[in-house]
């Protein structure tokens, strides 16, 4: 599930946390506390990036409301894993797990992920939650996220789950509800930090893209790529 293709990306991840041996924390609610996933991610992280990986499962596991805030508030990095964010969502308000990541945020941690967890930081995203429980019969849906980065993100851009493809879907979405959409293929990140954005691209023509309604169709414009960070303002022009 996890490999060097993002390297570059999870270098970053790593530098922002301004540690030498971050403390790292894996919430895989979304893969349903996949195991495999979370072996993983601790021999990557771990073993390959030198962070002290911990992993927080809320599904496999019950901890105590003390044990999921420890873990939390103490955490240099959250990574998100990728999965059903319809039924993470769902989870994380019960257990107040929205809560808690928002205070994580204002101590400072470097919050992050792939899929779920990058429609998670949103105020919502485009999801294929559906698709978990009908396989055969299922249509991509809009879920709410935490809301701390404005707009709609569309994961996994350039792809398709199940062979409906994200983009055609995405702008359809736009068109119907409006917004701006944040868009970004496999392969690509958009760095969020103070009231500064960036794109980073780990793959070779991997890119992000706003999504927005004109004249009542969608257009689809790339955020273009560079080092020095731009004004969020921007983004939302």
């Amino acid at each position: 599930m996890k490999n060097a293709e993002t390297l570059t990306i999870d270098k970053e991840i790593i530098r922002l946390a301004g540690k030498k041996r971050p403390g790292f924390l894996f919430i895989p609610t979304a893969s349903s506390d996949s195991e495999d996933y979370c072996r993983n991610m601790e021999k990557y992280y771990g073993e390959r990036l030198g962070c002290r990986v911990e992993t927080l499962l809320l599904i496999r596991q019950r901890p105590s409301a003390k044990g999921i805030r420890e873990k939390i508030l103490h955490a240099d990095i959250i990574y998100v894993g990728g999965g059903n964010t319809l039924k993470m969502m769902n989870l994380w308000r019960r257990l107040g797990v929205d809560k808690l990541l928002k205070a994580a945020r204002e101590r400072g941690a470097v919050l992050c992920g792939i899929s779920a967890g990058s429609i998670c930081w949103f105020d919502s995203g485009h999801s294929d939650s559906r698709s978990f429980y009908n396989p055969k019969k299922w249509q991509y849906i809009n879920v709410s996220g935490l809301g701390f980065i404005k707009g709609i993100n569309c994961p996994h851009y350039n792809s398709a789950t199940l062979g409906i493809p994200r983009k055609k879907h995405f702008q359809a979405m736009i068109e119907k509800i409006g917004g701006l959409g944040i868009a970004i293929d496999n392969g690509c990140a958009v760095e969020f930090i103070g009231d500064k954005y960036r794109v980073i691209a780990a793959k070779k023509n991997a890119k992000a893209y706003r999504v927005f309604k004109r004249n009542g169709q969608a257009v689809s414009e790339e955020i273009q790529a560079k080092k020095e960070l731009a004004p969020i303002k921007n983004l939302y022009k």
